[in-house]
């Protein structure tokens, strides 16, 4: 199928970004960034010895993409759950300092906040080391961050419900189950960007985002970076899901999008330095750009485009709007 290039001004998009609400919900952390410098290797076993000059906290998860929505320029609304530990209350700095609100952070007694640090030498990962509760939210657990969102949405006019799933319990197949009936009620898009425990909850969402290995995973079977195997595992999960869009990240192979139609977009040439993040920005882009009611392929260039950009750089980070639009 023949389709139009991205729109003759790109930056006309991506300005109509300021005026969008986004309401992310799920799993979210402190990524924490621990870089030193190695001198020699340790007479206690034959590991490197890092002498520590700097710590960096940043926002991971689905608070990495609340921070890229704001950053491209709309408006972010955070909703999640989090330990009521030193760790929480850290990420809630980070948070702050981010220029998010706390507002829709809920703290548990009853979790940890996830914490995944990261230590760097000479610009390379030496260890990564997580520190983190899996299990998910009790009941009134539950009951209490249901009320939290819905309150939210009830005061809020927001234009796409964002669906953040690193599988670390705070989207429960309850908390998925009437959030989505909310949106169908209320006519409000929903977009997820799913893991592998409830892949197949999210029946009935607007447009679906895994990645190659998570559909291989969903379909029981690999499936091939080409467009003829995409378009028949689509098929599948699109009737199974009854969505209207499937969009699928190929890494280095580019982009994968099935609606009444299909196409596959070669990535972005780009030095890549880390892929870290780069999930995170390509569906802030998409629901931003679902909300102004853009054509799928266009948000596919822009989503292909930033996440190129994001690749080039060491760590978690999300795009600058600056970024995008030069």
């Amino acid at each position: 199928m023949l389709y139009l290039p991205l729109m003759n001004d790109k930056n006309e998009l991506i300005a109509q970004f300021g005026q969008k609400t986004i309401l992310v919900v799920g799993d979210v952390m402190v990524d924490s960034y621990q870089i030193g410098r190695v001198d020699r290797i340790s007479p206690e076993a034959p590991v490197p010895i890092v002498l520590l000059q700097e710590i960096e906290n940043r926002l991971g998860g689905a608070a990495n993409v609340a921070l890229n929505v704001n950053s491209l320029g709309g408006e972010a609304i955070l909703c999640s759950v989090i330990g009521d530990d030193d760790n929480g209350e850290l990420f809630k700095s980070v948070l702050t300092e981010a220029q998010l609100s706390v507002s829709g952070i809920i703290s548990s007694k009853e979790r940890k906040t996830t914490i995944k640090s990261r230590i760097f030498a000479s610009g390379q990962q030496l260890l990564r080391m997580d520190d983190e509760d899996s299990h998910y939210l009790s009941q009134d657990e539950e009951t209490v961050f249901l009320e939290q969102i819905l309150g939210v949405l009830e005061q809020t006019d927001v234009d796409v419900i964002l669906f953040q799933d690193y599988n670390k319990g705070v989207l429960t197949e309850y908390v998925i189950k009437k959030l989505i009936e909310y949106a169908q009620t209320n006519e409000i898009q929903t977009v997820v960007d799913p893991k592998w425990t409830n892949f197949f909850s999210y029946k009935g969402v607007t447009l679906f985002k895994p990645n190659l290995k998570e559909i291989s995973e969903a379909m029981g079977r690999e499936i091939e970076p080409i467009k003829e195997d995409l378009d028949l595992a689509t098929s599948e999960l699109q009737a199974r899901m009854s969505c209207e869009y499937i969009f699928v990240t190929l890494s280095e192979k580019g982009l994968y999008v099935k609606g009444v139609d299909s196409f596959l977009m070669p990535t972005t040439t780009q030095a890549v330095a880390d892929v870290s993040g780069a999930g995170d920005t390509v569906i802030s882009v998409i629901a931003l750009g679902m909300a102004c009611g853009a054509e799928m392929y266009d948000i596919a260039q822009l989503s292909n485009k930033a996440a190129g950009i994001v690749c080039s750089k060491l760590g978690v980070v999300p795009i600058l709007k600056s970024e995008l639009e030069k």
